[in-house]
């Protein structure tokens, strides 16, 4: 079947366009100025390697995103591409029958660097340029839209209801590795690789996430929420090495990624703090009273949703002792102080289920808080976390994660804390 699919791009007031006119996987016909060499004949898997002008080239990859898929090959495999040092040495390490692929992601065009997040139209350059350099195909997927629906739109509604979200969770969990392995079967591939400090274990004939050899870098907690029956696709090449030793073999390599910085966490938020881009994004100030646990106003705020639990800062009040929020009441507008000795949680509610058989696990509550043993229960949907110690400021809307030695072995959304 023809289809015929054009792609565009415009940077400084120029712009460029990309006309082509595509059966099954092959170009048959094109009309596209600026790249080194014409696209006639030329399988989509080939097109995907062509350089050129930047503009010609980011016009191209925008029209092969449209339409990509290439005839399965045996031992393929897509790399997912962040344009940072993580991916490029994954890609490297995957081997000459590879491919690099790229999700263009929604981002606040209002934030003040842009040009940091792990999505912006400079990382998917990069991760492109890096394809390129080393004659390897890369797709650039255009899924800005979907990432506003199914990421940024719930984050806003989490706040909304006084809840305190990790976008993260949700993008990585479920988002992201919904497209990327949509794509593994376009591209006629066997398997997804993807930059991610984690590692794969197989328990009982199960393969479960782990957390990977590096503390320092361990990502298993952002990860927690994928379903475990994706893994027999999916590898993490990074999980047994530390940042380091990534940085050095992308220095012996001579890859420019090397040496780029981190990307920032919540990456739509474009480096902006997230008081700013809700308020953007339709959540309205609205003054409210700040009030102790017996109901005593000790002070007025603007929005329940420009606090959570556990923060210190930005209270607003004076007092004779260290105050911290305790929780805020959507209904009512308030959000109500108290001592560190009042953020202590031992039960946990959660939407979500196990992966794998326990009674007892190790929860971590946030990506960089200490995992806390606890008793577990699982029905229907939802888990009941019995901690053994108290743990501090934990919020709704967060993840937990539950580990067993260093597996993943369930996870859910805390709806409850007590």
């Amino acid at each position: 079947m023809t289809v015929e699919v054009v792609g565009d791009a415009t940077q400084n007031g120029e712009w460029a366009s990309a006309h082509l006119v595509v059966d099954a996987d092959r170009v048959v016909r094109s009309r596209a100025d600026g790249l080194e060499r014409q696209l006639d004949g030329l399988t989509l898997l080939e097109a995907a390697t062509v350089g050129g002008d930047p503009l010609a080239v980011e016009a191209l990859a925008s029209a092969l995103g449209q339409v990509f898929a290439a005839e399965p090959r045996a031992g393929r495999i897509a790399v997912a591409m962040s344009g940072g040092v993580d991916s490029a040495v994954a890609l490297i390490r995957a081997g000459p029958n590879v491919i690099g692929v790229t999700l263009r992601l929604w981002q606040d065009p209002h934030g003040p660097s842009a040009e940091r997040a792990c999505c912006s139209p400079a990382a998917v350059s990069a991760a492109r340029a890096t394809c390129h350099s080393l004659g390897l195909p890369h797709v650039t997927l255009d899924l800005r839209e979907e990432f506003r629906e199914a990421v940024v739109a719930p984050f806003v509604a989490s706040y909304g209801a006084g809840e305190t979200p990790n976008p993260c969770t949700r993008c990585n969990g479920a988002f992201r590795f919904d497209a990327l392995l949509d794509f593994v079967a376009r591209a006629g591939a066997d398997r997804l690789w993807t930059g991610h400090y984690a590692r794969v274990v197989e328990r009982d004939g199960q393969r479960l996430l782990a957390r990977a050899a590096d503390p320092a870098k361990d990502q298993s907690y952002m990860l927690a929420t994928v379903d475990p029956r994706i893994l027999d696709r999916v590898d993490f090449p990074l999980g047994e090495q530390s940042k380091e030793e990534t940085r050095t073999q992308a220095a012996r390599a001579g890859l420019a990624a090397a040496t780029r910085p981190e990307s920032q966490e919540a990456c739509f938020l474009a480096g902006d703090d997230y008081r700013s881009f809700l308020a953007r994004q339709g959540l309205a100030a609205a003054s409210g009273d700040v009030v102790d646990e017996h109901d005593n106003i000790l002070g007025r705020h603007e929005g329940y949703w420009r606090f959570t639990p556990g923060q210190r800062r930005g209270l607003g009040i004076a007092a004779a002792r260290p105050l911290y929020v305790i929780r805020t009441d959507r209904a009512s507008n308030r959000v109500v102080v108290g001592s560190r000795e009042a953020l202590a949680a031992t039960r946990i509610e959660a939407e979500g289920r196990l992966y794998a058989p326990v009674s007892r696990a190790d929860v971590k509550l946030r990506y960089r808080s200490d995992p806390v043993p606890s008793r577990v229960a699982a029905s229907n949907g939802d888990l009941t976390l019995e901690l053994e110690q108290p743990a501090l400021a934990v919020a709704r809307g967060q993840v937990a994660a539950l580990y067993d030695g260093d597996a993943v072995v369930g996870a859910g959304v805390v709806t409850e804390v007590c």
